[in-house]
């Protein structure tokens, strides 16, 4: 990058800054991008200059990315529910625009967009993989739509304005430094604390955060623009994770598994208690209706072009629960 800036956004959250922590390791001059609100517990050892800036400001966007040469895309609001689920929409398509736009205007070399796997349909019985993109009237849920409308304006941009992106499309990942936690995280915490005893069976793909931001690294050096690709790791089942955490952490593993059908009326009524208080429900009508697929993904496209590789996902789970223990999340 001749000396150039490689700006992240979204350092404060869990994906941006071990991306943030993989750059540094290369070597790169890094600019992380935060809001005034973020959370600061990945902040403080932040190898690189820190701006605040609120990524729906095309004015503060533009300012941040000053000689700037390579942009990684990282942040997003990342919520399963909302008072207004509209709002994650809005909020990710204009993040996503204004950042794009003003790396078009920077002239940067290298765009690499944190997408997600949440773009591309699952394949029930099967292994879903980069040539199965989603329409935003086939996600299930305010967070997926929103990650379909923003793919598919990089797709755009890419085709008719010649931004040089390359896209990734992380699974599901678990590590150190969840300091929100994420979603999955808080299933971490929850089964580590023995406050699982029954769960709806379902299947995900997961792997480590650390692996993930290394693949990030591997797509801005070797990627295709406009191209997307999986960073996956192993595809588990809800129930096989949860027999994995207690037998780390030494709790006996839920044994009940629900049914799906039933729940439907206790997320409604848990939405519109959340409506009402602001409270986040702790089961929604999209979660059950994502749990009746398997989401399973195949990372095979950016292992044989990007050279991409995932540990086994119980490491994950170890590293993700020794940070959680040290964060005093878990006893």
């Amino acid at each position: 990058m001749d000396g150039r800036i490689t700006l992240v956004t979204g350092v404060a959250g869990f994906l941006g800054s071990a991306v943030a922590r993989a750059l540094a390791a290369e070597g790169r001059v890094l600019r992380g991008v935060a809001r005034e609100s973020s959370a600061r517990g990945n902040l403080g050892d932040f190898p690189g200059e820190l701006v605040e800036a609120d990524l729906r400001d095309p004015a503060a966007v533009a300012r941040a990315m000053h000689g700037v040469g390579e942009v990684f895309h990282v942040a997003a609001d990342y919520r399963l529910w909302a008072r207004d689920p509209e709002e994650i929409v809005r909020n990710n398509e204009v993040m996503t625009r204004t950042v794009m736009q003003a790396a078009l205007a920077a002239g940067v070399e290298r765009v690499v967009y944190t997408s997600s796997v949440a773009t591309l349909l699952p394949l029930d019985g099967g292994v879903a993989d980069e040539t199965r993109p989603a329409t935003p009237e086939q996600a299930v849920g305010a967070y997926k739509r929103s990650k379909v409308v923003a793919e598919r304006l990089v797709e755009r941009m890419v085709a008719e304005q010649g931004l040089p992106a390359v896209i990734v499309n992380p699974s599901t990942p678990i590590g150190p430094r969840d300091v929100k936690p994420t979603p999955t995280g808080r299933i971490l915490v929850e089964c580590a604390r023995g406050k699982m005893p029954a769960y709806v069976e379902t299947g995900l793909n997961l792997v480590h955060v650390d692996d993930v931001a290394r693949g990030h690294v591997l797509a801005a050096e070797r990627g295709v623009v406009g191209r997307r690709y999986i960073l996956g790791g192993q595809d588990v089942s809800l129930g096989q994770m949860l027999a994995d955490i207690c037998a780390i952490v030494g709790r006996k593993p839920p044994r009940v598994k629900l049914p799906v059908a039933p729940l439907f009326p206790l997320a409604v009524g848990a939405e519109l208690w959340g409506g009402i208080t602001g409270i986040e429900p702790f089961v929604t009508v999209d979660a059950l209706k994502m749990a009746r697929h398997h989401m399973f993904y195949s990372s095979a496209r950016a292992e044989a072009e990007l050279g991409y590789q995932a540990r086994p996902y119980v490491q994950a789970l170890e590293d993700a629960l020794c940070w959680f223990r040290d964060a005093g999340m878990i006893g």
